[in-house]
């Protein structure tokens, strides 16, 4: 029989995710190594392979997770906006803020995402990207309820793109100990989206004047 495993091992698999995310984010996945992880853990090679048999399972890991959080994010703003009886640009506005409020404690997890899903193996790999598609499907959702005049099947992935870029990139520059907090900068990009999206007339193709 299989020996239980400890009350403490989903903690430290937590642990061992943050300094992975870390190595991969200073060093690039593909030269970050095993022992790499081990020794920014201070611990040893041996021990780390009692969690994880190897570097693409601890990426796996991490996107998994960090991919269920996002969808998590979603559920969340649906239900806050349910429960306080939102209207559809409020209920957006709480999707945003979330997103950020996510983002500020999971740069170095984001960057993985961006970066690092294509070295998956192909089953891993599509299903970190389905969940992806699943994260902008609700997303263009979210847009299409708060702006329905504004969207086409012609325009709705560009202007879903356009606000993933004013946020997703956000690890690159925003600082948590700066002066613009996430939550703040959550109203900024609310701000300035439903501005251009309210005060723009969207011609066809062209998606500004």
């Amino acid at each position: 029989m299989a020996r239980p495993k400890s009350s403490q091992h989903d903690l430290r698999r937590d642990e061992i995710l943050d300094i992975a995310a870390q190595c991969f984010a200073d060093r690039s996945y593909p030269a970050a190594s095993m022992n790499d992880i081990a020794a920014a853990g201070g611990t040893s090679k041996a021990r780390l392979n009692h969690y994880y048999e190897s570097k693409e399972a601890i990426l796996f890991d991490l996107l998994d997770r960090y991919t269920q959080r996002l969808l998590a994010v979603i559920g969340q703003a649906e239900a806050t906006a349910q429960r306080r009886d939102l209207d559809e640009r409020a209920a957006l506005h709480e999707l945003i803020r979330g997103f950020l409020q996510e983002y500020e404690h999971s740069a170095t997890r984001h960057v993985a995402l961006l970066h690092d899903t294509k070295f998956l193996g192909d089953q891993q790999r599509e299903l970190i990207l389905d969940r992806q598609r699943d994260v902008v499907s609700a997303v263009t959702r979210f847009l299409k309820r708060a702006y329905p005049g504004r969207f086409t099947a012609a325009n709705q992935t560009a202007l879903t793109m356009m606000l993933f870029g004013m946020i997703n990139w956000t690890f690159t520059w925003l600082r948590p100990d700066g002066e613009l907090t996430h939550e703040a900068l959550a109203g900024v990009v609310s701000d300035l989206f439903f501005g251009g999206l309210g005060a723009v007339q969207l011609r066809q193709p062209a998606l500004i004047p």
